[in-house]
């Protein structure tokens, strides 16, 4: 065997290595993202600029997305496809660069994003005399996270004609003597920073994944074309 086949031969099953442990690394984003959607079912009706509702579907969104483009470079690797190889490539180059904006811009703008999502959740609260899926998300929420309103309980004043609904009251009695204080919308983003640490570090670790397999994909492609011109 030429050197040229065995280096050719080191990088492929490296690549498919790095690859099947993408692949693992966006079935287990995805499953995170099941899990919390599920966890946050009882709020289904709420606009998906409610926290924990928008990490369930950007999770889902990942893990999908890795673990079709992990799949895709294993099957690159194995198979020794130039076509195969530079597809992966670019749809994981594409991928690297969406998460790199992305976090910018949530870092960059995350209190003009609060803002507008508390706006949508403010906008969304009008329909819970008329609604009953929305009236029952919003009760759930009140009750779990022992809230009241999106940013403080004087937002329920305009919708239900100065008075609050009895999911904002500890104990949920007939008549509301004692009130939760605390507003849903930080209590729910709080919930989600303290149950959320793990899968960022997850995510760094399929970051540091990614920029690997770009490298041996490229690595692998360009060896494949040696081979060949070699072979010619």
């Amino acid at each position: 065997m030429s050197a040229s086949r065995r280096c050719l031969c080191c990088v492929k099953y490296l690549m498919f290595v790095f690859n099947l442990i993408f692949w693992l690394g966006g079935c287990g984003l995805f499953g995170v993202g099941v899990w919390l959607s599920f966890t946050q079912s009882e709020f289904s009706s709420l606009p998906l600029s409610f926290p924990s509702l928008s990490a369930a579907n950007l999770l889902l969104v990942a893990g999908g997305v890795t673990m079709v483009t992990g799949f895709l470079g294993c099957l690159g690797a194995l198979k020794e496809q130039r076509c195969l190889l530079m597809t992966f490539f670019v749809i994981l180059l594409l991928l690297v660069l969406t998460e790199v904006t992305l976090t910018l811009v949530l870092h960059i703008f995350h209190k003009e994003l609060d803002t507008k999502a508390q706006n949508e959740l403010k906008e969304g609260m009008k329909g819970y005399l008329t609604d009953e899926g929305l009236k029952k998300s919003w009760d759930n929420v009140q009750k779990m996270f022992k809230c009241c309103g999106v940013t403080n309980k004087t937002d329920w004043y305009l919708v239900v004609n100065g008075t609050l609904p009895f999911s904002c009251c500890s104990g949920g009695m007939d008549q509301c003597v004692e009130e939760w204080i605390e507003p849903c919308y930080q209590k729910a983003r709080q919930w989600l920073l303290d149950n959320i640490p793990s899968v960022l570090v997850f995510g760094v670790c399929i970051g540091i994944v990614q920029i690997l397999a770009l490298i041996f994909s490229l690595l692998m492609y360009c060896q494949i074309l040696r081979a060949e011109k070699y072979l010619d």
